[in-house]
């Protein structure tokens, strides 16, 4: 019974293998909830800033903002954000192919490409590549918050400013639902021009201080904005990915331990039948 019992020891290895997959797919699933809850929170916050943006940019055409400047792409940069952690699918994978797309089709249009990282996959996998890193976060945690991500988001608005980078790229994550995460890029930098409907009200505001201060300050704060309900919605699709990759792996070790069983069972029966041929045998030769 020695093949017997190397299987039930496989048995059992397996079965201590789906506990640990079965409680982290639980795991996930809790974060991935609250995650979507943050996600939800910090949008309403998000589009009031993007209206009065959007009012104040269409009341003040007059006011040329650094960031809102379209110049001829020479130097670019990708904010490429990732997860901490592995376990997750291909969701990091995804990115990180985009992004160095992106860095390839920007070299052939002799166009100078640089990166920064927002979590440690991103991080390891651009330092292994020796891709010229300007800025990085590592690691991001499980709550990122708007002032942990504040470093990295200045340095590529400040290198915007003094026209040292001319387009700002955002790769990441987006949260379509629990099964499906899609890789995306999107321009962070420069800002869109606000839509020609945006002031229709004819009305504008009482600034104080000037309308040129509030719009540079509440453009800056736009762009973390946006780059911390990007970083959220890349944690939620972080722990929808893991989740289901946790699942399928119960499932898979569930489908092996039966296999297991199953061998287990034929191994035992064909040693019970070979023990009751030499229990006759040896009352025959008798």
């Amino acid at each position: 019974m020695a093949r017997g019992k190397e299987i039930r020891n496989k048995i059992r290895s397996v079965q201590s293998t789906q506990k640990i997959t079965r409680a982290m797919q639980m795991v996930a699933a809790a974060k991935m909830r609250k995650a979507q809850e943050r996600m939800r929170a910090t949008r309403p916050y998000a589009e009031g800033l993007v209206a009065i943006m959007r009012h104040i940019r269409a009341a003040h055409p007059e006011y040329r903002h650094p960031l809102l400047a379209v110049r001829p792409v020479r130097r670019a940069a990708v904010l490429v954000v990732t997860s901490d952690r592995g376990l997750a699918g291909a969701l990091n994978v995804n990115v990180l192919r985009v992004a160095v797309g992106q860095l390839k089709e920007w070299e052939e249009a002799g166009i100078q490409g640089e990166v920064a990282v927002l979590g440690n996959k991103g991080a390891a996998y651009f330092r292994r590549l020796r891709a010229p890193v300007v800025a990085q976060l590592a690691p991001l945690g499980d709550r990122p918050t708007l002032q942990s991500i504040i470093g990295v988001v200045k340095v590529l608005v400040d290198a915007y400013r003094e026209e040292r980078l001319d387009r700002i790229a955002l790769v990441y994550s987006r949260f379509e639902n629990t099964m499906s995460q899609v890789a995306v890029i999107e321009d962070l930098l420069p800002l869109p021009e606000p839509g020609p409907d945006v002031n229709r009200h004819r009305w504008d505001y009482l600034y104080e201080p000037e309308a040129q201060d509030v719009l540079s300050d509440i453009l800056t704060r736009y762009v973390e904005t946006r780059v911390h309900g990007v970083v959220i919605e890349n944690l939620a699709s972080e722990q929808a990915a893991r989740m289901v990759a946790m699942r399928a792996a119960t499932d898979n070790a569930g489908r092996l331990i039966g296999d297991l069983k199953l061998a287990y069972n034929k191994a035992r029966q064909a040693a019970i039948t070979q023990e009751i041929a030499e229990i006759v045998s040896g009352a025959s030769a008798v």
